[in-house]
Order: C-alpha cells, then structure tokens, then sequence
C-alpha cells in the first residue's frame, strides 16, 4: 500500500530545502521558515497548536510558531522530515496518511508554485487518486463553504462533485484531483482549471475564491 502522506512529506522537505529560508510561499505572509516552523509545531506540539484551528487559541500558537522560527532553518526542516515523535498524535496507525497526504501536497504546492516560473506537475495515478477521495470533505468544509454560488468541480475523465449553496447560479470547474483540492483551498489563482459559468456568477465566486486568468 503506497505511502502518499510520507511520499509528500519528502517532496515537502526537498523543496523547503532547495528554497531556502526566505522564499515566499502561497500562505499569506509566510516565507518558507514560517511554513516550516508551521509544520513542525502542528505535529511536534499539539498543546500550542490548537490554535491553528480554534481562533481563540491563535495568539498562543503563533507565539509558539515565532519561537521555533527563530531556530534554524536546517534544524526546522530535519525534524519536519524525520515525522512525527512517538507521541505524537500523527504517530498513530494511519493517522499521517489520513491527515497529511492532502496537508503535505497543498504545502509542496505552495513553496513550488509562489515563484513566477512555475508549472503544474505530473501527479502520480495513485496519488491523484487518493486526493479526490478527500475531495468531497475539503470541497463541503473550504469552498462550498464559503461559496456564494453552486459548484461542480470535475475531472477530465468526467467524474464530477457539486457542493454550494443549492439553488444558487453554477460555475464548473474541471481539473485534475490536485488542481481541483488547491482551488478548494484558496490557490485557485495558482491552478491549471477550465472555469466555465455566467460572467457574474464567475464574477461572484471571484471575490471569495480566487480563480486563474481566464
């Protein structure tokens, strides 16, 4: 059984480490010392980093978060690529594929894809699919969340997911599983999709989910 969580997290770490400490990333106000300081607090302290969940607790994770980004760059990135320490929720049986695959892809995506010379990758067949399994979840919870129009998000192969308010105008959106899970996440400025829909429903979705140059 293929390991995508792990097989991730290696890519992660690679393109931490060939971008340096001071790259930007797609995450607003983060260079890649701050993701990676994010990364290894997520998993190596579960008592600070509720609050990257829970607004209320946001000010003591970020302190938490600053203080590991003081540390090393090199030393961020090896304990992020050494997993989870023993006890660690993420050490658990399955926990790091269920929980990273999609976390460790996004933020591969969001150091690969900042620079101005970027270009989407080739997902492995089974990667691609072990993300649109976890589509449907991410779509309900980020985009069709925040949505203010109906969306179907579909593969080149055809299948297709809706999520959104019912009843509101529909934009399509098709892409790869990758291409369609960033979108879902906010970087769809960054995705290689076809948008299709009404200009003002397009227009709508625009202003809370950013989409590529059409």
């Amino acid at each position: 059984m293929s390991n995508h969580a792990l097989a991730e997290r290696h890519r992660l770490a690679e393109l931490l480490t060939a971008a340096g400490p001071d790259a930007p990333t797609l995450c607003a106000g983060w260079t890649t010392r701050d993701l990676a300081a994010h990364l290894v607090i997520r998993e190596r302290r579960p008592d600070a980093a509720a609050g990257i969940r829970v607004g209320a607790l946001a000010g003591r994770t970020k302190r938490v978060q600053d203080q590991y980004a003081a540390r090393p760059y090199e030393e961020l990135v090896r304990l992020f690529r050494a997993g989870p320490p023993l006890l660690s929720p993420f050490a658990l049986p399955g926990a790091d594929e269920v929980a990273n695959t999609v976390e460790y892809f996004v933020h591969a995506e969001d150091v690969l894809r900042a620079g101005d010379d970027w270009s989407a990758r080739s997902v492995p067949p089974g990667r691609a699919e072990a993300l649109w399994r976890r589509l449907p979840m991410i779509a309900r919870l980020e985009a069709g969340r925040r949505s203010p129009v109906r969306l179907t998000l579909s593969r080149p192969d055809g299948r297709s997911l809706t999520v959104g308010p019912a009843g509101s105008p529909t934009v399509h959106l098709t892409g790869e599983p990758g291409e369609l899970v960033l979108f879902a996440y906010g970087r769809g400025a960054r995705t290689a999709l076809t948008v299709d829909g009404a200009p003002d429903a397009v227009e709508a979705l625009q202003h809370v989910l950013p989409l590529p140059a059409r």
